[in-house]
């Protein structure tokens, strides 16, 4: 088989469509929220730092990842705003840790990614 596609039109209608109608397209786009979230590497690499050191300040983060400050505050709002993070100040101080939805996601990836090996 050279390419992904059938060579011969094979639809199997009733099936298709009960499929096509069960799926949920909210969920899809909240799902893709999340994995595109994870997706990038330096993220990525944040959640797991995060994963590991429960919560961390953004000065450790950066240090962690080899990234700037600004850069690594930039993925961790991505990460809030997809409800994987969280933040919390004390004084002039920003700490993140993950939420239960985001450590449960990064260790089930993890897990998943090792199981292919």
């Amino acid at each position: 088989m050279g390419d992904d596609r059938c060579d011969l039109l094979c639809l199997d209608l009733p099936r298709a469509e009960e499929i096509r109608r069960s799926l949920d397209r909210a969920a899809a786009g909240r799902a893709a929220v999340t994995a595109k979230a994870l997706g990038d590497p330096t993220r990525l690499r944040i959640a797991m730092a995060l994963c590991e050191g429960q919560e961390l300040c953004v000065c450790d983060l950066g240090w962690i990842t080899a990234r700037a400050e600004n850069l690594v505050g930039h993925h961790l709002r991505v990460l809030r705003e997809a409800g994987l993070a969280r933040a919390r100040r004390d004084g002039k101080i920003a700490f993140y840790s993950l939420t239960a939805t985001g450590r449960r996601l990064v260790e089930a990836h993890l897990a998943a990614v090792e199981a292919l090996r």
